[in-house]
């Protein structure tokens, strides 16, 4: 039986990424409580005829035009035929559930004002794995990719189920329910808030995060293999430094690298060593510290109400609130600073590979190959490595600053925040690569070492693991086999299972 998150309260990024990986999700009495209020307060809104955006008037730049109660069940509806205008190709399985799993967080606060039924099929649908077919692109905020989402419930679009693409309708009629018939403002909240960029930001620092101890591993094993000084890990003057990203990284270095004969070896041979080698403290130190700042960022942003607008109040004395928290800023700011991290992770493994398959500072084999000249072993994936890191230098471009002008001045600034996290997405993947790619010349390295292993326990247990996936490489068939397979040790679990 799959996990299952209780959503009883705000959700954590953790708790998003686990329902992308497969968890299911369920609702407390409580959060079923808050969703049920806060549509009798719409209801009771559209009855007493308080203007409402997106209730009775239009959207956008049609923000004044008055929708009276027999029009509203139909402007709910055409809301999200406009808006699923997004294109190219469908976000993925994973990435898919964390926006659905965010976007039912967010009615969950009680201030969004859509029907438990319509949650109720969202919910259904995700914990079915029948995911709607969310185009990839076209969105500057969060209205296309929702919208995808919203019509599926509408009997609309198309769903993703066992391996086929099936009709809207045909997914509803999978869980025995008919295509709903939205209420006033539903068709709004529906594509409305920040879910998009937050449950894709969820996985990113989800994913940024995993790989944060597999750098440090990579790293262990680079710098035993390269002869290096230990004295830049040693704890007394690493504590001079104040960064708990930099203290567990040291933490993880002396573990790893604890008992080496290697580096024993050594011990002595220069005064310092390259930036790559001595200063992965301080690198990785700081993309670890920058990864925790963002994830406050993407946690704030989960226990916070990002629709627009807002009903609160009482069915007696409704209120609706037009508010802007439906801008992701804080979101787009954040990913940006991610991807900007992850990319300077990316760079430095790079380095390393670079040093680790050069004979004139290695002291191995040219190119980690056996057979001088007959084999080109390691020389090209560093240069795939380079390629890498270089297409991360250009999506690591800041999209919050890309503004731009939609709705006839009405959406007169955008903070881009779902392009923001898309790409952020898009240089952790490469970053996975690299450090597959560190990972398994390191090991390869290894194998090299002119004199007996001595390897410590820690680099030695990883090691193995590397081993168990990807043998020694001779040349003999497509490198990129033996990447892939080391990318999915690396994605499969924690560097010390």
């Amino acid at each position: 039986m799959p996990e299952t998150i209780v959503l009883d309260r705000p959700l954590s990024f953790q708790e998003i990424a686990a329902v992308a990986r497969g968890a299911a999700l369920s609702l407390s009495d409580t959060t079923w409580q808050r969703i049920a209020n806060a549509r009798a307060i719409v209801d009771a809104l559209v009855e007493k005829r308080v203007r409402g955006y997106g209730i009775n008037t239009g959207v956008g730049a049609l923000c004044d035009v008055i929708v009276d109660i027999p029009e509203q069940q139909a402007l709910s509806r055409n809301i999200l035929l406009s808006h699923a205008c997004g294109v190219g190709e469908p976000l993925g399985r994973e990435e898919t559930r964390a926006v659905m799993a965010a976007q039912i967080a967010n009615f969950s606060h009680g201030y969004s004002g859509v029907r438990v039924e319509t949650v109720e099929t969202l919910l259904a649908l995700l914990n079915a794995d029948i995911l709607p077919v969310i185009p990839s692109k076209g969105s500057v905020g969060y209205l296309t990719h929702a919208a995808a989402i919203g019509i599926v419930l509408i009997g609309e679009g198309e769903a993703r189920h066992k391996g086929e693409t099936i009709s809207g309708r045909q997914a509803l009629e999978t869980l025995g329910r008919a295509p709903l018939v939205l209420g006033a403002k539903e068709g709004l909240s529906l594509v409305n808030g920040t879910p998009c960029a937050t449950g894709l930001a969820s996985l990113a620092v989800a994913r940024a995060t995993h790989l944060l101890d597999w750098a440090d591993a990579g790293a262990a094993m680079s710098y035993e293999n390269l002869g290096a000084q230990a004295g830049p890990f040693a704890a007394a003057p690493l504590a001079l430094r104040t960064s708990p990203g930099l203290q567990a990284v040291g933490e993880n270095l002396r573990r790893l690298l604890s008992g080496s004969a290697l580096l024993a070896q050594s011990a002595g041979s220069r005064t310092q060593d390259p930036l790559s080698l001595r200063a992965v403290p301080q690198v990785h130190g700081a993309v670890r510290d920058s990864v925790a700042q963002i994830a406050e960022v993407v946690n704030r942003e989960l226990s916070s109400v990002t629709d627009n607008p807002v009903v609160a109040g009482s069915p007696e004395a409704p209120e609706v609130h037009s508010q802007a928290h439906a801008v992701g800023a804080a979101l787009g700011l954040a990913m940006d600073a991610l991807g900007i991290a992850a990319a300077e992770l990316a760079a430095i493994s790079e380095r390393r590979i670079d040093r680790l398959v050069n004979p004139l500072v290695s002291g191995l084999p040219a190119f980690l190959a056996e057979g001088s000249g007959v084999s080109s072993g390691f020389m090209i994936i560093q240069y795939t490595a380079v390629g890498l890191v270089a297409e991360n230098r250009r999506l690591a471009a800041p999209a919050s600053l890309d503004g731009g002008i939609t709705s006839a001045l009405q959406e007169d600034i955008l903070t881009h925040a779902t392009p923001a996290a898309d790409k952020a997405l898009a240089i952790i993947a490469n970053l996975e690569t690299v450090l597959a790619i560190e990972v398994l010349a390191a090991a390869q390295a290894y194998d090299m070492q002119p004199g007996p292993s001595g390897r410590a326990n820690g680099t030695q247990a990883l090691y193995g693991r590397v081993r168990k996936t990807a043998p020694v490489y001779r040349d003999d068939r497509p490198l990129n086999t033996l990447v892939c397979a080391t990318r999915a040790l690396l994605r499969s679990g924690a560097f010390e299972d």
